[in-house]
Order: C-alpha cells, then sequence, then structure tokens
C-alpha cells in the first residue's frame, strides 16, 4: 500500500515514541488491543463481503470486489484490450468544431436559455 510506507527506521521511530508515551509496562497490552480490533475489523469486512456476494446472487458469483477500485476500473474498461474484439477505430472527422451553418440561416435562439 504506497500510503503505508514504513522503513525500517520509521517504525523504530514510532516504537521508541510509543514506548515514551504508554510507558513499557502498558505497551503490550495496547498491542494485545489492537490486534484483537484488527482481527475484528477484517472479521467484520470479510462477513460484509460475503453478504454482499450473497445478496447479490449467482449471476455475480465471478464478481471481483478489486474492481471497484477506480484504478483498476478505468485500467480493466478503458485501456486494457477488450476480451478478443475488434478495436474501436479513431474518429476520422474533427467533432470538436461546431457545425456550420449554411449562409443566409440564423442559428436558433432561446430566451429561456439566455
Amino acid at each position: 500500500m504506497p500510503f503505508l510506507d514504513l522503513s525500517f527506521t520509521k517504525l523504530l521511530v514510532l516504537a521508541v515514541i510509543a514506548v515514551v508515551i504508554f510507558g513499557p509496562d502498558q505497551l503490550p497490552k495496547l498491542a494485545t488491543q489492537a490486534g484483537r480490533a484488527l482481527r475484528e475489523l477484517r472479521r467484520m469486512a470479510d462477513g460484509a463481503r460475503s453478504e454482499l456476494r450473497e445478496g447479490l446472487g449467482p449471476e455475480f458469483a465471478d464478481f471481483d470486489f478489486n474492481d471497484l477500485n477506480p484504478r483498476q476500473f478505468v485500467r480493466k474498461h478503458l485501456l486494457e484490450d477488450s476480451d478478443g474484439e475488434e478495436p474501436v477505430p479513431p474518429l476520422t472527422e474533427d467533432v470538436t468544431a461546431p457545425a456550420r451553418l449554411p449562409p443566409g440561416e440564423t442559428p436558433p435562439y432561446d430566451a429561456e436559455a439566455t
């Protein structure tokens, strides 16, 4: 995970700060409580994931929760080639240029829009 880029020195500094703040006698209790909390969070996340799978039904049995990550979604659906299909050809006309009116014709006017 990029946001948890912890090196050995950073972990060592965090450990020293924890010993100074909580004391050496309270640190094992806090580590045990933190481990229990992490296990409980993982259990809750696994339970929610399994409930969601059950709720979606058998047609979504191959659903990958990593597809919900926006970065993965864009990479999978927009950047990679589709499943053996021919690639969509690029546009040949300039779609950014406005359509030209014939000489003498006035553009439509919408009084509510202006």
